[in-house]
């Protein structure tokens, strides 16, 4: 077999149809598209001639994706680890950002998004949503870094892009009184209060409570991989879980299986869960990840510390579950200060 040593400059990558792409990648040069397969004359020919500052001119059928645009930036990096790498959902989520951009700049030059250029494109985004506008910048910085990296652009413009003001009221945490409530409208033994402990007493996101099952349950710990990080996690089994568990009569894989049977959506989870919580008299907005981030405040006022909770619940970002921690330590501090207040008071 004939080993070829791979010309200078040349990147190669399979598009998301599978097709091979070969591109002459010089630094502080246009990217130009080659013609293939690897090695053959077609390729050296056009090779030689992208060396020599001249382009060939793509042939009838070639790819439409012109070298340098905003479409030619977004398909490399569909095909790229840091896309490839992520888990479904976020997929899911980055794209519903990404393509309604991309159907409207594609064929603009990554080169050609200057500060001033963003700004009015997001500017026009906020006009119709501040959160979408939100969404947009943080997904340009992430491509534009991704645009240096592949040598689109030798600057990310996104460092001089003015943040985009928006109010985001996040996940509401669910208190004491309102797991109380839940408790008394939801009895042991219903499917409710089963999900209920699982989301308080693992701390695990939806997209993996509604996978847990007996299977995950090894010598007093949870062993799951986590769907998001594609991280293993060990939650110790909570005392307050086993007599929810010990009702469990049917022997499905999940233990929130539907009543035919199969494990529930992630989706149809959060519904679940919030009509539950209104039947409950609850407020509104109080969701699955509301429990997640009432396991961080509980455990936080026990005196865990960061790496403690984040062990327990699978989170990636200190700073995150810090925010708990803050929060809980302000409210101590401030009772012991009122304590001191009211005998000198007194």
């Amino acid at each position: 077999m004939v080993r070829h040593k791979r010309p200078p400059y040349i990147h190669v990558y399979k598009d998301r149809h599978g097709k091979e792409r070969i591109y002459f990648n010089r630094p502080g040069a246009p990217k130009i598209a080659l013609p293939g397969p690897l090695y053959s004359e077609a390729f050296y020919t056009a090779y030689h001639k992208a060396t020599a500052g001249v382009a060939e001119k793509p042939s009838a059928g070639a790819s439409k994706t012109m070298p340098g645009t905003i479409n030619d930036l977004i398909a490399q990096y569909y095909q790229s680890l840091s896309f490839t790498q992520k888990a479904v959902a976020t997929k899911r989520n980055y794209k519903s950002v990404i393509e309604p951009f991309r159907a409207e700049y594609g064929d603009g030059q990554v080169a050609a998004l200057k500060p001033h250029v963003i700004e009015a494109i997001l500017a026009k985004v906020a006009q119709r949503s501040t959160s979408s506008a939100f969404n947009l910048r943080k997904r340009l910085f992430m491509l534009m870094k991704f645009a240096v990296k592949r040598g689109f652009r030798t600057d990310n413009p996104m460092h001089f892009v003015d943040k985009v003001e928006h109010e985001t009221k996040g996940y509401e945490t669910w208190e004491e009184e309102d797991i109380a409530k839940y408790r008394i409208r939801w009895k042991i033994g219903t499917t409710q209060r089963l999900a209920f402990e699982i989301l308080l007493n693992t701390g695990l996101r939806r997209s993996d409570a509604v996978r847990l099952g007996p299977q995950h349950l090894k010598k007093g710990f949870f062993t799951i991989v986590a769907q998001k990080t594609k991280k293993e996690l060990n939650i110790p089994l909570h005392p307050d879980l086993v007599p929810v568990l010990d009702t469990i009569t049917d022997k499905h894989l999940t233990y929130l299986a539907t009543k035919q049977g199969r494990p529930r959506s992630a989706n149809a989870f959060t519904n679940y869960i919030i009509d539950a919580a209104r039947d409950a008299g609850l407020p509104p907005h109080r969701s699955p990840h509301g429990l997640r981030k009432a396991i961080c405040v509980r455990l936080a006022e026990v005196g865990c510390d960061a790496i403690t909770i984040m062990s327990i619940t699978g989170h990636q970002r200190l700073a995150e579950v810090q925010t708990y921690i803050a929060a809980v330590n302000q409210k101590k501090v401030a009772q012991v200060g009122m304590d001191k207040l009211s005998k000198i008071a007194g």
